[in-house]
């Protein structure tokens, strides 16, 4: 697999993440707002093993549109329900007319 198409799982949820905030940050203020439940979030996986200095497995998301093999990688659908929550680690995370809050 090409290392321009290897998207490494952490990046995957960080991206997701930040798409989350700039929706949440760009609805502030409008007539329509949504309440986070849990995602649930569905990739197709690339499972390879790393010789040498890094030797482990590491999760590869595939990029749909990358071009090029993905050589002897063993491919694998992984299914993740992420549930927002502030930063208390407990209280559901809310998002308000007046941006991003937490209930209490």
């Amino acid at each position: 697999m090409a290392d321009d198409a290897r998207i490494p799982l952490a990046r995957a949820i960080e991206d997701l993440r930040s798409e989350l905030l700039a929706a949440v940050a760009s609805g502030k203020g409008q007539a329509l707002q949504f309440r986070l439940k849990p995602i649930e979030l569905e990739l197709k996986l690339a499972v390879t093993r790393e010789a040498g200095t890094n030797a482990g497995v590491k999760f590869w998301v595939l990029d749909i549109g990358a071009k090029g093999s993905i050589g002897d990688a063993t491919t694998h659908t992984l299914k993740l329900v992420l549930e927002p929550v502030g930063t208390d680690g407990k209280s559901e995370f809310l998002v308000s007319a007046t941006g991003v809050a937490q209930p209490g």
